[in-house]
């Protein structure tokens, strides 16, 4: 595993902050995010990951996140699964004690990410353009420390993620699903409303970071 660590990623941003969104909302957490996506989503908040980063070793990125003494650790992006060197990143991380969090888009493969790693995997919904790119198969590799996320700016959205739910018994596959608004697109009490009337077993969630911070902070 040592020589393994010479090994680089390319990396946008680390950072230490408060997990904003899904079940571990409002826990410290450091964040390593890593730089490229394949994907254009209408209402993506970080842009600035698609291409801009340095390629940083395992070892160098392993020595900055145990700086700052955070056990609970997300990989995220851009899309972190389209570098393969993730994996042993995520991998040597577990092995160190962390608590791993990867937060994925469901057009790529989970299957192979270590068992030890809670997967949020985002389902794109219509109105984020992508929903064509979705990997139904990943569905099957969900498991009891997983989550799956659906972004909702809109009825049709909201529509369509209480189909999957339904369809695919996403709230019995996994540990949580999670609605979140899209920001500044649609009212937030809408979806609310909407959940209490069809009582899906879903949680509803807000991004506190943009509550806490301006919504462009980076860094955050």
């Amino acid at each position: 595993m040592d020589d393994a660590l010479n090994k680089t990623l390319t990396v946008n941003e680390i950072f230490r902050s408060i997990q904003g969104e899904s079940t571990w909302a409002g826990l410290p957490c450091t964040f390593v995010r890593l730089t490229f996506c394949d994907l254009r989503c209408s209402y993506c908040d970080t842009t600035y990951a698609f291409y801009r980063g340095e390629k940083t070793s395992l070892a160098a990125i392993l020595e900055r996140v145990q700086r700052f003494g955070v056990r609970l650790v997300e990989i995220t992006g851009g899309e972190p699964l389209l570098q393969k060197n993730v994996h042993l990143l995520m991998t040597a991380l577990c092995d160190r004690g962390c608590q791993v969090l990867l937060e994925t888009s469901g057009a790529h493969d989970i299957s192979r990410v270590d068992a030890r790693v809670h997967r949020i995997m985002d389902l794109k919904t219509p109105g984020s353009g992508e929903v064509h790119r979705n990997r139904l198969d990943n569905i099957a590799h969900l498991t009891q420390r997983d989550e799956v996320k659906f972004v909702i700016g809109s009825r049709e959205d909201y529509l369509w993620s209480k189909r999957m739910v339904e369809e695919y018994t996403l709230a019995q596959r996994c540990r949580c699903v999670l609605f979140s608004p899209v920001f500044d697109r649609i009212e937030p009490r809408r979806i609310v409303e909407w959940l209490l009337e069809d009582g899906l077993p879903v949680r509803f969630q807000l991004q506190l970071h943009k509550f806490i911070w301006a919504p462009d902070t980076q860094g955050v």
